[in-house]
């Protein structure tokens, strides 16, 4: 069942993007990062959600920077979308955070670690805004039944499942294509996030490390698998990222990759 969210539609005929970085360093980067990726978006016929997160409640480390907070994170999805024009998603990790973020992103979404808190994702469902849920590292993609049922039961449909890899431990994730089209058959859109799914959780030791080399391999493949929507986290320069910067793409990178994905996204849409 394609979601609609602001004015397109993920599912149907074109191929649409989250892509931004992990999370809010500056309302300044953001606003170059969301312009860069419209820009892009905009030439290939691509629908574009810019993505940043106001808390990163999971990290590794104690010390490791979380982000500006829900009021100053909120203002500056807000100015994003005032600015640049394009439709936000962000990262809620409690209840009473959904309501608030809701009356500026477009997209609530759920983090894979919390997918199956029930009340986090009926305080999502309620507030009407799409619900893009990130499958746990944990599950089986056939366990994000209960996530879906739990967000519908709120009277939602408009439900995004995302496909980010599983873990084994040993500081790796393992991704597999048949998780695409099994969350598929739950009638949800499914987005794949290429960036994450190259993460290796905890490797450095106080911060997750990650091989960005394998994120445009990936994407193909989950193309090819089916998926509607690509998740990227892209930086101007990813080795001097807040967070998350061994598996996040160069920003200059992503035009030339793009291209490819649109390509073949269409090319698969077109084909019997």
């Amino acid at each position: 069942m394609p979601v609609d969210i602001a004015s397109f539609v993920v599912g149907a005929d074109r191929l649409t993007l989250f892509a931004g970085p992990c999370v809010i360093e500056s309302a300044r980067m953001c606003l170059d990062i969301a312009a860069a990726c419209r820009d892009a978006c905009r030439e290939l016929g691509v629908n574009y959600v810019f993505k940043a997160s106001f808390d990163k409640a999971n990290r590794t480390s104690l010390s490791s920077y979380r982000g500006p907070g829900l009021d100053e994170g909120l203002e500056t999805l807000a100015l994003v979308k005032e600015r640049a024009g394009v439709p936000v998603i962000t990262d809620i990790h409690e209840p009473a955070q959904a309501s608030r973020a809701a009356e500026v992103a477009d997209v609530l979404q759920i983090p894979a670690f919390l997918c199956r808190q029930t009340d986090l994702l009926l305080a999502a469902g309620e507030t009407g805004r799409a619900v893009n849920v990130k499958k746990g590292q944990f599950l089986a993609p056939a366990a994000m039944k209960g996530a879906v049922e739990k967000v519908r039961s709120t009277g939602n449909e408009r439900i995004l499942l995302t496909e980010r890899g599983t873990t084994f431990g040993y500081h790796d994730l393992v991704v597999d294509m048949r998780s695409i089209g099994v969350m598929k058959s739950l009638g949800c859109p499914v987005v794949f996030d290429g960036t994450h799914s190259v993460q290796k959780p905890a490797a450095l030791g106080s911060a997750s490390g990650g091989d960005r080399k394998m994120v445009p391999l990936l994407c193909r493949s989950a193309l090819a698998a089916g998926a509607d929507a690509l998740f990227l986290e892209v930086h101007p320069d990813p080795d001097r990222a807040l967070s998350d910067g061994p598996n996040s793409l160069p920003l200059d990178a992503l035009p030339g990759l793009l291209r490819g994905f649109a390509a073949l996204y269409g090319f698969l849409r077109a084909s019997p």
